[in-house]
This record gives structure tokens, sequence and C-alpha cells, in this order.
């Protein structure tokens, strides 16, 4: 039976002997093997009454046995649905109950907490650990390995995965088996990824980057992952020689840029390093550069859609902008407010097409007609610009313009600046209630190592580049900004924390 996105990544490798992950410890484990814990674990999943369709719930430290279960799910024509293992008991209540989930799988030590949720959702609880124990892992011993994949076409649902939630509640956003199938096809060959490849592997699995991203690039184009805990640079260091390839959130490059190890002999045999889910600095794109001679290439992606955009394997990697529209995928720009187009070099709300974008979010059908066009582009809510030469450049997030005294103020212009001052590592610029003006510019910076800012001087020093409506009323120097669990700054923290500086 067609089973599409077990069909381009799984049943290619079966009885394959090549190596797919190396671990930390050193061991290493086939595609056959990997495949045969997958197919028990499929069967696991049917006698604990997981059906076609039925959500999955997993919240475990990554290991081969955690990401086996996404074969599973994707095996048995099950749902799976990755927990970021930073989620409290009362988020994942949240998700599980929304999700309607059959089974929850979490580590060991988080059974306690979490057997109240499970019984409260009317879900089964099982345990998976990192060593790969637990009482999942016994009801899949001894199954057979092998399993016949449940019939799933095209359109059926692959995944769920919840946004971050800045405002308001997370949204499901349901992944189809093709959305996934053909944004890794699409990657693997804008990125010329092979079966000779090597890709250091340091992401969490709960997220795009890591899971949809990295591992099914990999598993088409049948190449290994060094398969790292998380981000060690010690680990990255020792690892990668045996690599080609990394891909990493921007804090990979920046503590990478602080040890003194990174050199151009550790990378010299490295063919790409690649950066996404929060904005790389271009001051971090040129000093990578600098160190090592290789260039970052950056890309744009988002959970509802995958990847959009990438800078290009040949030609010009440009700093601070994430490249072209990828191969099948329609991208414009649009005002917010009217969804006019905007000519080039205007700032407006990206919004994309194309096979990689998902098909709604869960059980909310008018929030999804909201963020979609009449003719099909979904509505990112990012802002970008595109430039004379194509190169698609993110400003930020439509939720995060600032209008102040009827002014039009966007965070990126204001933080670029602030950024480029002396001693200034990064800043984060908001917008808060402000008695008179509605809102108020309000900035955020962050030293660099050893140096010391005085927010009134580094005021002066932008006052005459920015038009006073522009410049913050009010800024604030701290030790670092708030980041989520894949380095993007939290704004909505931020506005948390600062929202009443104008009050009194």
């Amino acid at each position: 039976m067609p089973n599409t996105l077990f069909d381009a990544l799984f049943a290619p490798h079966h009885q394959s002997q090549t190596t797919f992950l190396i671990l930390k410890d050193g061991r290493e484990v086939s595609h056959a093997d990997f495949l045969a814990t997958a197919a028990r674990f499929a069967h696991a999943l049917r006698d604990n009454g997981v059906g076609v369709g039925d959500r999955v719930a997993l919240q475990a430290k990554k290991s081969a046995e955690a990401l086996a279960i996404y074969a599973a799910c994707v095996a048995s024509g099950a749902v799976f649905l990755p927990l970021n293992t930073a989620y409290t008991p009362a988020e994942i209540a949240y998700f599980v109950k929304d999700s309607g989930a059959a089974l929850l799988i979490c580590d060991g030590a988080s059974a306690g907490a979490l057997q109240p949720v499970a019984n409260e959702a009317g879900a089964r609880l099982l345990t998976l650990d990192a060593d790969g124990s637990g009482t999942f892992a016994d009801a899949a011993r001894g199954r057979p390995e092998t399993f016949t994949p449940a019939s799933r076409g095209p359109a059926d649902l692959a995944a769920l995965l919840y946004t971050s939630g800045t405002t308001g509640r997370s949204k499901g956003a349901m992944l189809s088996h093709e959305n996934l199938r053909s944004n890794a096809q699409a990657l693997a060959h804008v990125w010329r990824f092979t079966a000779d490849d090597v890709l250091l592997h340091a992401l969490p699995i709960f997220h795009t980057h890591g899971l949809f991203v990295a591992t099914n690039v990999m598993l088409l184009a049948g190449g290994a992952m060094i398969f790292l805990p998380g981000l060690d640079v010690d680990d990255l260091v020792a690892n990668m020689p045996r690599a080609t390839t990394m891909m990493g959130v921007p804090t990979f490059y920046t503590r990478l840029l602080a040890d003194p190890r990174l050199d151009r002999a550790l990378v010299e045999h490295m063919r790409l390093f690649v950066s996404g889910s929060a904005p790389l600095l271009a001051e971090t794109h040129r000093a990578f550069e600098a160190r090592t001679g290789k260039r970052v290439l950056e890309r744009y992606g988002m959970t509802e859609t995958n990847m959009n955009t990438s800078n290009p394997y040949e030609g010009e990697r440009r700093a601070g902008t994430v490249g072209f529209p990828l191969p099948g995928v329609s991208l414009r720009l649009a005002d917010p407010e009217t969804g006019r187009s905007v000519g080039r070099g205007e700032i407006g709300v990206i919004e994309v097409k194309g096979p990689n974008v998902f098909s709604g979010y869960w059980n909310l059908p008018e929030k999804t007609k909201e963020e979609f066009r009449a003719d099909g582009f979904f509505i990112t809510g990012d802002l970008g610009t595109i430039d004379a030469d194509g190169y698609v450049t993110i400003v930020g997030r439509a939720k995060d313009l600032i209008i102040s005294g009827g002014y039009n103020i966007y965070p990126k212009e204001v933080e670029l600046l602030l950024d480029g001052l002396p001693g200034v590592e990064e800043s984060a610029v908001i917008g808060v209630p402000h008695p008179d003006l509605g809102e108020g510019v309000v900035g955020v910076v962050t030293p660099k190592k050893g140096a010391t800012l005085e927010a009134e001087s580094l005021l002066a020093a932008i006052s005459d580049q920015l038009a006073r409506f522009k410049q913050p009323r009010k800024l604030f120097v701290v030790d670092e900004l708030p980041r989520n669990t894949m380095g993007k700054v939290q704004k909505n923290l931020l506005r948390e924390r600062y929202g009443k500086v104008f009050e009194g």
C-alpha cells in the first residue's frame, strides 16, 4: 500500500547496512537497525490502541529511539505530535487535550506529573528514557522487525506541530505527508545533499529544524547524522572532523566564534554550514567567514510552511538576507492592511504558496480561513523586503510593528543601528503602551564581553541617524535577552517586563 512519506524517506533503506546515526558514545545505528526499531515501535503503537489518524504526543529526551517513534508514526499512519522538553505539565495538558492525543509518551521521570494529564485527556501514558528504556520500549520488545505501512496519501496528516504561542494560545499546524516530502526533496536538491554527507546534528527533534529539515533531508539523501544530545561546543569541535555539514541556530555560530579552537583547519573539509530558526546577525555571518573562510547559508521557514527560502548554494550568500524562494514555492509581499502587492524595496507582509504550506490549524477552520488569501497564499505575518537582485530580507513580525503617534516604526531598522554601536552585542526594540502616543519605543541591549554600556550615550549616538519618532524613548541595558529553545528573542516577554515604563 502506498504511504507517501514512508515510501520517500524510509522504504529505500530497507535492509541497508549503511550508517544512519552516530551517537555521542560512539555507537553507530545502521539504517536497517533503525527501521527494525521503528517497525517494533509501530506494532507497539497498534497494540496500545493507536489507529490510523490518531495523534501520538511525545515529550522525551533526544535519542535514536525517540526519533524512531517519528518513523513508527509515519509507518502506522498515526499523526506525530512532538513536544518541547521544556514544557510544563500544565502546557502539556493543553496540547494533549486540544489534539485529542490517543497516546502520550514521556520521560520516565515525568510520568508521575503527567499521568493525571493523560487521565484527564483520556490518553494512554507510556514512557521512554534517553537510554531507550521505558514502558513503551517494553511494549515493543519481541514484536516483529517488519511492519506493513498503512496506506497514506499526499494530503493525509503526518504531523501536528503547535506554534510557539507568543500571542494567545498555541495553534496546531497540520502538516501533510506531501508538505514534508516535497520540502525535504527541495532542500536536498538545492543544498546538494548526497549519501556521502555526514550531518552534525545537535538540534532538538521536537522542532521543524531538527526534525523535518535535518532528519528528513538526511533520510532522503541516504547520508548519516552525528546525533548529539544538544548544543555543546566541545562536542561540536570533537565531532566536526567526521562531518561534512552542520545545521544550527545562530547560537551555534556565536558559541563557536567564542572558542579559539574554531579555525580554518577545523572546518576545512566542511562543505556547508546552515543557519535558521532565528535571524543570524550580519556581523556573526561576517565574523564566521573571516575566521573560517566559510560563508554560512541562511534560510527562512516557519512551523506552518517548513522552509520557504534559502540563500544559494552556489552564488552569493548575502549576509542579513534569507535568499530566494525554494523550487515550487511562490513568494510575494503585500500591504498588511489592504493585501495589495508592494514594490521592490518596500516593506510588506510575506505571503507564500506551494506544496510546503500546511493545510490549516487543528480544529480552527475560521482562523485558518483568516490566514489564507482567496488565491491560496498563506499570510505568514513576517514582514520583509525584496531587493533589486531578488534577495528576501526579514525585517520583523507584523505583530512587532510599532505605531507611535500615528507613525509606523519597524523595530529592525532601530535594532540595526543599535547593534552597530561599539560595545553592543545585540538589541531588541519593542513598542509598549504610551499615554500620549499610543505606543512608545523601548530598546533593550546587551553588552559585549567586557564592555560597559550607558543608555544615555547609546541614545545620543543614534540621535542624528533616526527620525525622532523612531528613537527609543527609554533604553535598558541587560545581561541577556530572553529566548526560546530555538534561539528566537521572545519579545512578548520583553513587552510584559517593560509594559508599564511610561505609566505615571
